[in-house]
């Protein structure tokens, strides 16, 4: 089996090679796409993602894979769609206010709290930087590993782990404000704030 540079390099002599990285890369790219936007976008961002990766084939950096480079190039054009990004947190908050079942009042508190939740974790990834909201969207909905990140977003890896320690001491804090601690993460060890600190 070719790996993905390989292809390209074919690509670039006989253009319909490019198929091959299409068919291997496409659903993972319109799924990273569509859990930052709406289905419709997610298949343009998609399209001009495959486009724009034809038309720069031959600037590919020769890595045996190709999707940190095809996620960076999503990443880019998703972008340009922050409105939409904005729109469809929102909608995903309206949509679950309104499945509220009027008949289970047992689970009424529960969704509402899921729906706060909701919006509190909207309102801090809108409000993250945006290195560090494509960092944490590439790892978490990308299925990128650390060094994919990197690639993707063409910065070293230790830029990577500082953006998702920030990310994520972000997004805990929004999904539980009262359980909120001082900590602090040091290569692999969490170092807690002692009491007396406090």
């Amino acid at each position: 089996m070719s790996t993905d540079n390989e292809i390209i390099e074919r690509s670039l002599h006989s253009a319909g090679a490019f198929a091959e990285v299409f068919d291997r890369h496409a659903r993972t790219v319109h799924r990273y796409a569509a859990r930052r936007l709406d289905a419709g976008a997610a298949d343009d961002v998609m399209s001009e993602t495959f486009l724009v990766a034809f038309e720069r084939r031959a600037a590919f950096d020769g890595s045996a894979d190709a999707l940190p480079w095809l996620l960076g190039i999503a990443t880019n054009l998703i972008k340009k769609h922050a409105r939409l990004e904005a729109r469809a947190w929102k909608g995903l908050v309206a949509s679950d206010l309104g499945r509220v079942d009027i008949d289970a009042i047992e689970q009424a508190a529960a969704r509402l709290d899921a729906s706060a939740t909701a919006r509190r974790i909207g309102g801090a990834l809108r409000r993250l930087p945006a290195g560090d909201r494509d960092a944490l969207l590439l790892y978490a909905w990308g299925d990128l590993d650390y060094e994919g990140v990197a690639s993707a977003l063409g910065v070293p890896v230790g830029t990577v782990r500082s953006r998702l320690n920030r990310a994520r001491r972000t997004l805990r804090i929004a999904i539980d404000p009262g359980a909120a601690r001082d900590e602090e993460v040091d290569h692999g060890r969490i170092v807690s704030a002692s009491p007396d600190s406090l």
